[in-house]
């Protein structure tokens, strides 16, 4: 099941991102909320496959509809669908966010990574900036939230709770997912370039790692 769904999910990425590039409305409308329903079809699919973790599974899932809606928002370029697209991957994050810590504990033993995260953060504040205008508060927030959710995944290794397998897929999903919405922002709000499109790789790839983690207990 789980292999031809990520089959299935390489071909409508694909299809997008062509999409993408041919600036084809109505195909984006169909393959862009259809990537994201496979990967929540692959979570769907973990509560059948164990009944180990079941809140962390309820939260990922949260967190996948909420991106979902964020999808669909940003696929329209008016500032309030962007606006509302914002306030849906914010929830998003704050859901992966809240079982990551709840499971993790709010670990910060060691302050290398989260030093690291949250200078990186900053920096890239601070290079936006001029371009930000009126949304200077809500980046900021957001990512204050997603360098919160990436430190959290890098430091699930340490967590009692998630084995090795479930720490690597959930670093790395939190890192893609990251380095995506980097390149979308500097896209927005700095230097609009067309190869912005490519960072989808990036962003499916993420998404769907951390809802393979819920298939490893």
């Amino acid at each position: 099941m789980i292999p031809i769904l990520i089959g299935v999910l390489i071909i409508t990425v694909s299809l997008l991102i062509r999409a993408e590039f041919a600036d084809n409305k109505r195909q984006i409308y169909i393959f862009k909320p259809i990537s994201t329903l496979l990967i929540i079809i692959v979570i769907i699919n973990s509560f059948f496959a164990n009944s180990v973790g079941q809140f962390y599974k309820q939260t990922i899932l949260l967190g996948m509809v909420l991106s979902m809606g964020g999808d669909v928002a940003l696929m329209f370029e008016s500032r309030k669908a962007f606006l509302s697209g914002l306030v849906l991957f914010l929830l998003g994050h704050i859901a992966y966010t809240v079982t990551l810590v709840y499971h993790n504990g709010f670990l910060i033993n060691g302050v290398l990574i989260p030093l690291i995260i949250g200078l990186v953060g900053l920096a890239f504040f601070a290079y936006l900036y001029s371009g930000l205008k009126n949304m200077k508060l809500p980046v900021l927030f957001y990512i204050l939230v997603i360098s919160l959710m990436l430190n959290s995944a890098l430091l699930s290794y340490r967590s009692d709770f998630f084995n090795t397998t479930q720490a690597w897929q959930l670093a790395t999903g939190a890192t893609l997912f990251y380095l995506s919405d980097v390149v979308l922002a500097i896209n927005k709000f700095k230097i609009p370039f067309r190869l912005n499109r490519l960072s989808l790789i990036a962003y499916f790839s993420g998404q769907l790692f951390i809802a393979l983690s819920t298939h490893y207990f």
